[in-house]
């Protein structure tokens, strides 16, 4: 019981963490600039019939997108400049001497610097001081990003590992003219010294499909310009496609049926009257679009095994509400024990695994459903029989020389064999003709032996 309610517990932490990651990502998105920009987890799908575009990568795939259609941008570093040696044959005193870093907000990325002392005491002593202090100086770092590094490592030459982080992307402050993503460049310095690491570094903020725009894109109906996969519809058209003309509805309805000021109207899922959304209606009559900018369904939800929510829970507003016994993105891991429990009470998977999704997760080398088979045990049954028997009864083959012979073996009792855990071996003693039982691995110095024979 103890172990079922440690696995619930686990399990249920791992699914409020992939709850709580899928919240920060706005499924009312009005764009993908804004999407990315909500956290690392957040991807875009760009297909242009997607019903849910801002969302985990996970999520997008399980809603039917593409992997090529998700667009979910990922750091890269690249080293630009690597000198070994100087113009004049010299050691250069840092490596590498120019980086280039394209990093996304909410995710830290490292590289590593090497210093050469050789080099550094050399400068060091035409520049008339004792030695390198190795404080690093920061030239030109822009507001919200954070720059640390670690204790340099001993010895010749030495490491200082470079981390670089940005909580969130800048703020759009008003100035167009002013650089919000970079690229700036960072210079990494020293102190008491001329040479410098040059850092290119870019914030991933902005999606680069946005500057991919089709005017009066079929996929808009001819009704509007089709920009990373959404329409922005003209005047009067409305809804995801642009294939609705609402010329009644004023300006000023229309804002109160958008979530957000960018936002499409109602969601692109609905039409607005008179300042309030009617949702598209859809052509299985069981799906359904609600909320009050139509921003909720009941059918693009994660599936398992083919079916939504594995069938095993409701989809409400995009998300999976399992039933009892069942817990993940999708419904599809059961906390049912049962098919986990061996014969006789013994622990779940016979204490040779973990009981997970409702099936045994076997250490190797075991197999079976719970765990009780061995097939790369080979012979330790026969190997192991006749210094098992001399420890614990003190008969058999070798009960004359079992110190000698059988001192590698740590033999445990129990009363029953039904106590014993793993593989059973069953052996006949040459003495008293009866059976006894005992377990052991291959890979262990451990025998554990019952003591009540069969006769």
């Amino acid at each position: 019981m103890a172990v079922k309610l440690l696995m619930l517990r686990l399990l249920l932490l791992l699914f409020c963490l992939s709850r709580a990651e899928e919240q920060r990502c706005p499924g009312s998105a009005s764009s993908c600039d804004q999407c990315i920009q909500a956290g690392p987890e957040c991807a875009w799908c760009t297909s242009p019939r997607a019903n849910v575009r801002c969302a985990t990568a996970n999520t997008l795939r399980s809603a039917g997108c593409r992997r090529r259609q998700i667009y979910n941008p990922a750091g890269t570093l690249q080293v630009l400049k690597n000198d070994t040696r100087t113009d004049t044959g010299e050691a250069v005193l840092l490596q590498p001497q120019e980086v280039s870093l394209h990093l996304r907000p909410g995710v830290t990325e490292s590289f590593r610097l090497t210093i050469s002392t050789a080099a550094a005491a050399a400068a060091a002593a035409a520049a008339g001081h004792p030695g390198p202090e190795l404080i690093m100086d920061l030239s030109n770092v822009p507001a919200g990003v954070n720059l640390t590094f670690s204790r340099p490592t001993k010895g010749s030459p030495q490491h200082v590992e470079v981390s670089v982080g940005a909580a969130q992307c800048p703020r759009q402050s008003g100035t167009s003219n002013q650089n919000r993503t970079g690229p700036w460049s960072v210079r990494i310095t020293p102190r008491g010294f001329s040479a410098s690491l040059k850092l290119e570094l870019t914030l991933l903020c902005e999606c680069s499909c946005t500057g991919n725009r089709e005017e009066n894109s079929p996929a808009c109906s001819g009704h509007g310009t089709l920009v990373c996969g959404r329409c922005e519809c003209d005047r009067p058209y409305s809804s995801q496609r642009c294939q609705t003309k609402g010329d009644s509805v004023s300006g000023q309805h229309e804002d109160l049926c958008r979530s957000s000021p960018n936002a499409p109207v109602c969601s692109g899922r609905g039409s607005c009257v008179e300042g309030f959304c009617e949702c598209d209606k859809r052509a299985a009559p069981n799906e359904t679009y609600s909320g009050r900018y139509c921003e909720c369904s009941n059918f693009d939800c994660p599936h398992h095994d083919g079916r939504l929510c594995g069938g095993n829970g409701r989809c409400e507003c995009g998300r999976c509400l399992c039933d009892a016994e069942w817990v993940g993105e999708a419904c599809g891991c059961s906390m049912q024990t049962a098919s986990c429990t061996p014969a006789n009470n013994r622990p779940l998977c016979n204490g040779r695994g973990l009981c997970e999704c409702g099936a045994c997760r076997c250490d190797p080398p075991f197999s079976g459903p719970t765990c009780e088979e061995c097939p790369d045990c080979g012979n330790v049954c026969q190997e192991r029989a006749a210094c098992a028997e001399c420890r614990a009864f003190g008969t058999g083959a070798d009960k004359d020389t079992c110190d000698r012979k059988c001192g590698h073996l740590v033999v445990n009792t129990v009363e029953t064999k039904e106590a014993l855990q793993g593989r059973l071996c069953k052996m006949r003693s040459s003495e008293d003709f009866c059976f006894f039982y005992f377990s052991s691995l291959p890979s262990s110095r451990l025998a554990t032996v019952a003591r009540a024979k069969e006769c």
